[in-house]
């Protein structure tokens, strides 16, 4: 059910921030309020995993401090904000869900967490994901168990960031800081009703090394993410521009402009609802044909097409890439995964060989051939709207039943999948509810060109101004 407004912990991202920039409400007392809801919520749905009740008290003390001394606060002074267990938070442990690395505590604060903490930003928790981010696509740690999903507890909440999910969509916080290598912030976001931006390639500086100083390999580099999860896609932009930018600790970090050139009007969108061609379910299409229509009638030129470029050739790399990353180092992580955690990732490294140094090189050669085909397809549409998730959302753990669930699960988010692997910018929307009980969010995605978030953005507000956000809510069953 729909809160109301007065509640401060309801309040968008953007509201909280100017209410306490505005002295309508101290920093202290937006923290306290969202402390009171994570003691009222978090029992129920398991999405905040360290709670850092104490200092988030003593940085919104600190806020209050420099509003009442005159000093200028930033654009989300304030604003609570969960972090995915794979995020360093300084002097907090990073434990990615294993037992083993629950003492792992970070010396700094990775590059998002630092930019959303100077722009007055306050870490609130850390948040739940499944072990490692390899146990499959349900939030569930062997460190901290299962997330529930607050609409439904017989779905998932998705993964792999389904923590922050959760948690914005619960009003525990009103921004997560997740990532996505192949629909982990879009899924999570899709399920539980919230906004999601995958950015491209290198428009945010990250820091996606686990153990010491040694930066992993090609996958993990460029495959992963960071971005937000919001309840608005306001909050979404303003944390876009916050996170965006180089960063000398990351020189992968490129400085694009925040906005791209005005494109001519119409701007032309591309519609699929069945990427592939393997079946979208009923309720999937009609919130694509929703999305399509309210485009439409706010002067987009909307226009079905075919499919997406190469996507079974693109999932088939995308797993050998991915498989001769991990191939050397699968002994050693399978144990950390736990009992049947294994179970999604085991299918795709039994069937598929590791790449030998030829079929790598050619590997390098696809991954290029896939990336122009997009760009050729975008350079036509400037935006692509589709599916996040061609099913129903699925129950919890689905995709680590058995093999055949398993590449059920990765057809139906096969495009999220696709668009990591190209490196390309894409923004989650909510559009809705399913007609029939127990009603569950619909949502599409609006996929664009590298380093024009903006197009997506501004289009994913369209929508959203036509379907109105629908969290806050309070935990259902």
């Amino acid at each position: 059910m729909s809160l109301p407004s007065d509640l401060p912990w309801s309040l968008t991202a953007t509201a909280q921030a100017h209410a306490v920039r505005t002295g309508a409400i101290s920093a202290t007392e937006l923290i306290d309020a969202h402390l009171a809801r994570i003691a009222e919520v978090n029992p129920q749905v398991n999405a905040i995993t360290q709670l850092l009740a104490d200092r988030a008290r003593a940085q919104a003390a600190d806020t209050d401090r420099r509003r009442a001394a005159g000093e200028p606060l930033g654009p989300l002074a304030g604003v609570p904000f969960t972090v995915k267990e794979t995020t360093a938070i300084e002097g907090v442990p990073t434990t990615f869900g294993v037992p083993r690395f629950r003492d792992l505590v970070a010396p700094a604060d990775a590059p998002p967490v630092a930019r959303l903490r100077a722009a007055g930003a306050i870490p609130i928790g850390h948040s739940n994901l499944p072990t490692l981010v390899l146990s499959g696509m349900h939030t569930r740690s062997e460190l901290f168990g299962d997330t529930v999903n607050p609409w439904d507890p017989s779905v998932t909440p998705g993964g792999t960031s389904g923590g922050d999910a959760v948690a914005v969509a619960t009003g525990m916080a009103a921004l997560g800081l997740g990532n996505d290598s192949g629909g982990s912030i879009r899924l999570p976001a899709a399920f539980c009703g919230v906004a999601g931006l995958k950015p491209s390639y290198g428009r945010f500086p990250a820091d996606h090394r686990i153990l010491g100083p040694a930066d992993p390999g090609p996958a993990s580099q460029f495959l992963v993410t960071d971005g937000p999860l919001a309840r608005s896609v306001a909050d979404l932009r303003l944390a876009f521009e916050l996170l965006a930018g180089t960063d000398p600790r990351d020189p992968r970090a490129v400085p694009a402009p925040l906005d791209g050139e005005p494109l001519p009007a119409p701007v032309k969108v591309a519609v699929v609802a069945d990427p592939g061609g393997r079946g979208v379910h009923p309720a999937v299409r009609a919130a694509v044909a929703t999305a399509a229509s309210v485009l439409a009638d706010a002067g987009y030129d909307v226009q079905e097409v075919p499919d997406v470029p190469r996507l079974d050739e693109t999932l088939a790399a995308y797993d050998l890439l991915t498989v001769t990353e991990f191939a050397p180092t699968w002994p050693s992580v399978r144990p950390l995964l736990g009992p049947g955690g294994d179970r999604y990732l085991a299918p795709v490294m039994d069937r598929t060989s590791p790449a030998t140094s030829a079929e790598f090189m050619t590997l390098m050669g696809t991954w290029l051939t896939i990336r122009r085909a997009w760009a050729e397809f975008l350079a036509d549409f400037p935006l692509l709207l589709a599916p996040v998730y061609t099913d129903p959302i699925p129950a919890p753990g689905l995709e680590s039943r058995d093999p055949a669930s398993r590449d059920r699960v990765a057809t139906a988010m096969g495009l999220c999948t696709a668009t990591s692997f190209a490196g390309l910018p894409a923004v989650s929307v909510p559009t809705g509810l399913t007609p029939t009980a127990p009603h569950h969010p619909t949502a599409v995605q609006l996929i664009t060109r590298p380093y024009r978030e903006d197009l997506a953005l501004h289009a994913a507000h369209t929508l959203e101004s036509h379907l109105p956000p629908l969290t806050p809510i309070t935990p259902r069953g």
